[in-house]
Parts: C-alpha cells; structure tokens; sequence
C-alpha cells in the first residue's frame, strides 16, 4: 500500500509504502507519526500513487490535471529522449561513420612504457641512444625514455651492462 501524505510544517507532499511508525518530510526534514499523518490518497501501486501526487500538485499550481500526462508515459518518454550517440557526434563536429570505423579497425594503442620495453627488446644493440631513438620515432620524447630506463633498471625489470639494456 502506497500513500501521498502532507507536512503540517511546510505543506510538501510526499509518497510513502507500507505503514512506517514514522516518515521525515523530504522537505523540510520534519519527522513525523505516519498516523498522525493526513493520507491524501491511497494506492495499491506506487505508479498510481506517483500520479495522485502529481495531480495534487498541479491543482495547487492551477494546472489542469488532465493536462498531465500519466507517471508511466512520462517516464517512457524521458528514457526515449535526447539525441541519438550519431546525432551527439555530428553535433560535436565528428563523422560518426568515422568514429565507429576507428573504434572498431583499430588497435589499441600502447603506452609509453610499453614502447620503451618493446624498443629495448627489439634493437639488436639496445644502448641508451639506439633505445632513446627508437622510442622516439615513435613519438616518445627522450626525456621520458631516460627516465623510464632508469626505472626499469631500479625495479629490476632490465639489466645493464656494458652499456647495454635487457628485459628481464
């Protein structure tokens, strides 16, 4: 059983299931005893419920409720509005058929750190300089490839010696 209640202290109605020994106003936070409460309406369904609410609310606003539509159609409505995710791309400045070839055709990129790895790995002379090279062609900067050398060898994921890298 669903019940639309009203706060003696700031006029808000509410919805409320079952029969609580007490209910807060989502208003103004009074607590009150659901019996002492007046019951504007009752409903076996929470949806008839929610529509009483409604209608009592526009009558106090002087909105006619037959103007109103039913809970359900409203919330029918709201999950089937808005823009489609092509209409949001074409909106952004984007091709959607575009976007959906890339999404799909492509692979996914690697991280910095994993092109330093792969650079190490795939040099035949992995030195500093050929690594710092390599990851730049592909687009590393030399700073972060210095760097990430460096930590790879402290955590001991590479070995150096004699000036030459090796994943370990």
């Amino acid at each position: 059983m669903y019940a639309v209640v009203g706060c003696g202290e700031c006029s808000a109605l509410w919805v409320v299931e079952g029969r609580p020994e007490t209910t807060t106003c989502p208003s103004c936070g009074k607590r009150h005893r659901f019996e002492a409460l007046k019951k504007f309406a009752q409903h076996e369904s929470g949806d008839a419920a929610r529509e009483a609410r409604t209608r009592l609310l526009a009558a106090r606003s002087d909105h006619a409720p037959d103007e109103l539509d039913s809970f359900s159609t409203l919330e029918s409505r709201a999950e089937t509005g808005g823009m489609s995710d092509a209409e949001y791309l074409e909106r952004s400045g984007l091709d959607p058929d575009r976007t959906a070839a890339a999404a799909t055709g492509s692979k996914r990129s690697k991280g910095r750190m994993e092109v330093v790895r792969e650079s190490i790995s795939a040099l035949d002379d992995p030195t500093e300089s050929n690594v710092v090279a390599r990851a730049e062609r592909n687009g590393i900067p030399a700073d972060y490839t210095e760097r990430a050398l460096e930590r790879l060898s402290q955590r001991g994921a590479v070995s150096r010696h004699d000036g030459r890298y090796r994943l370990l």
